[in-house]
């Protein structure tokens, strides 16, 4: 029986958890540019519809961040629906001696949703200290991608 990769690596169907069910993902290089010291949309933005309300739904988002100013930081975070399901808290896109400095962030989220309604995530971004902040600035890309996993 173990005579090819899919059997050697295949759950067998005895497990019902852990396995994933559906991805969905998107991506975006439209720009989002604020001084706002509250959390905005980004264009990254996903919706998936759980098929039992006992799965969760692993989060994973990333994206290119631009600062302008000295010490100023961007703040990533997943919202789904409207709860901020908890920011990067690290910031991203540090500016060192008002030098404009553009990094790669990712954040991460495993989310029980416990519904089999479309649930909505969302990308949100806000400044640290009221300076500029920006996401997927000159032409770069960002995208979420949700996996449903069986609970």
């Amino acid at each position: 029986s173990n005579s090819t990769i899919a059997n050697i690596t295949a759950l067998p169907a005895a497990i019902s958890t852990g396995k994933v069910l559906q991805v969905v993902s998107t991506s975006s290089t439209t720009e989002t540019s604020t001084t706002s010291t509250s959390f905005i949309d980004t264009a990254m933005t996903a919706n998936i519809t759980p098929s039992s309300s006992s799965n969760k739904i692993f989060i994973i988002g990333s994206t290119n961040g631009q600062s302008a100013g000295s010490n100023e930081r961007n703040n990533l975070s997943i919202f789904r629906d409207s709860t901020n399901l908890g920011d990067s808290n690290q910031g991203f896109g540090r500016s060192v001696n008002a030098d404009e400095l553009m990094e790669k962030a990712a954040i991460s989220f495993l989310d029980s949703p416990s519904t089999t309604s479309q649930v909505t995530y969302t990308l949100k971004l806000k400044s640290t200290n009221g300076g500029t902040v920006q996401t997927n600035n000159n032409g770069s890309r960002g995208t979420i991608t949700l996996m449903e996993i069986a609970g």
